[in-house]
């Protein structure tokens, strides 16, 4: 803050007390030489009545005006009909009152000038009409100069408090949005590290169960237990990397600089640092769903893919949002399925939406749930960012389904693709799906 704009918050918060210490000298120069046409000795006491009340010109406009203009139209009455130059007061309160007042006593205030302007002018010379024409105009003029000055002054101290007003709504504004923003980002990062931790750690529990189990009797099966484990803890701490890089800066991921010599080679601690440092990937997207579908075949769940219809280019994100659907939907199978569920998943292109339907027929509404899960709510939220829904319930005959679609923006033509659908190799039958479940049907296992 500038040495002007600190002397100006001063000023404006001590109004009462700078005003009154300016009365009171302007005092010392009205009330001595205050002069009328009589000179009568009371002309003080009306010079000193019509100045006191500038004190309250900035605090109390309006007020101080009245009792200026009462003060004056008194004096008037009193055979006074000019104290110079106490009668200036007048003309400051009319400024006062047009800067600091509300529209109607500004009004009210040049009204009164002009009327004052005229009375004045009457009682000085009343059997001489050019001269009192000639006096209420040279008075009004200047009434009407104070008042155009006022009004220009006015006009520029609303502009200014708008201005000022309108910063501050910024302000908030903008604090406002990076609150939300924050708050975008941190539901965002919540989810994508739900679906990995959760999808991950369910695959090498499910590993490292079956591997426990076949140790004694298959080693072999151990081994390539071991193997999934390994490849699924690599694969999620890629994810995590890729996901926790966005949030450090470059200052705190990038090395201390110093100068080097000419013909220097890095160590290999420094290769090592750029070897370790976050790197990025495209986030999986709706063509990693085969890889998906085998990582999860490699923990001895039987799930088949199916792809209809032609696909095409997805709006950015909508790809992960399909992708995260089938992994929380095939997380929740190995969490809760039971033993040896049969799975499907259909993906299903339109001219208007993409579909997503997993199926299967395990435990269903009969598996418990721990309360703690948000499967079913990030699932939700994703295919709401798109306009699209998510629904979810058991399966008559037992098992359970997920269904989202999101809508997609229209193909050229209107007719349905022609493609035969594509399925891809399966250990388990194509299960048929049975009528939807809303949201509010009762679930058993969406974390």
């Amino acid at each position: 803050m500038g040495l002007w704009e600190r002397v100006n918050r001063w000023e404006n918060s001590h109004r009462f007390a700078i005003d009154a210490t300016l009365t009171g000298l302007a005092m010392l120069i009205t009330v001595p030489f205050s002069r009328d046409t009589g000179s009568s000795a009371d002309v003080f006491l009306w010079a000193a009545a019509v100045t006191v009340p500038l004190a309250w010109r900035r605090s109390r406009p309006v007020a101080s005006a009245v009792t200026v203009y009462t003060v004056a139209l008194l004096h008037l009455m009193a055979g006074h009909w000019l104290i110079f130059p106490a009668d200036v007061a007048v003309l400051a309160a009319l400024y006062s009152v047009t800067v600091h007042g509300p529209r109607w006593a500004h009004r009210m205030a040049i009204s009164g000038a002009m009327l004052g302007a005229a009375l004045s002018s009457a009682a000085q010379s009343y059997n001489d009409p050019i001269s009192w024409v000639g006096g209420t105009i040279f008075t009004g003029t200047i009434a009407l100069a104070v008042w155009a000055f006022g009004l220009v002054r006015r006009q520029r101290r609303l502009t200014i408090d708008a201005l000022v007003d309108r910063a501050h709504r910024l302000e908030v504004e903008r604090d406002q949005q990076a609150r939300l923003a924050t708050a975008a980002e941190r539901s965002r990062i919540a989810r994508e590290m739900h679906d990995i931790v959760a999808h991950s750690l369910s695959v090498i529990i499910a590993q490292a169960d079956g591997g426990r189990y076949a140790a004694e009797a298959d080693p072999a099966a151990a081994t390539r237990s071991l193997g999934t484990i390994s490849e699924t803890g690599r694969a999620a701490l890629a994810d995590m990397r890729r996901l926790l890089g966005v949030l450090r800066t470059d200052s705190a991921d990038a090395p201390a600089s110093r100068p080097r010599s000419p013909g220097l080679v890095d160590t290999p601690r420094a290769a090592q640092q750029v070897a370790d440092a976050p790197t990025t990937s495209p986030m999986p997207a709706v063509h990693d769903l085969d890889a998906l579908v085998q990582q999860v075949r490699a923990s001895g769940l039987r799930v088949s893919l199916v792809r209809m219809g032609t696909p095409r280019t997805l709006p950015p994100g909508a790809g992960l949002t399909v992708y995260r659907i089938c992994q929380e939907s095939l997380t929740n199978v190995l969490k809760h399925a039971g033993p040896d569920p049969a799975v499907t998943i259909v993906v299903q292109w339109q001219p208007t939406a993409i579909s997503v339907e997993v199926t299967d027929d395990g435990r269903g509404a009969s598996a418990e749930s721990d309360g703690m899960g948000q499967g079913l709510l990030g699932m939700s939220e994703r295919a709401a960012m798109f306009g699209g829904t998510v629904s979810v319930g058991p399966r008559p005959g037992g098992g359970y389904r997920v269904r989202a679609r999101l809508p997609l923006p229209p193909v050229a033509d209107d007719h349905e693709p022609t493609d035969p659908p594509t399925t891809t190799p399966t250990n388990g039958p194509h299960l048929p799906a049975g009528p939807q479940t809303d949201l509010a049907a009762p679930t058993r296992r969406h974390r």
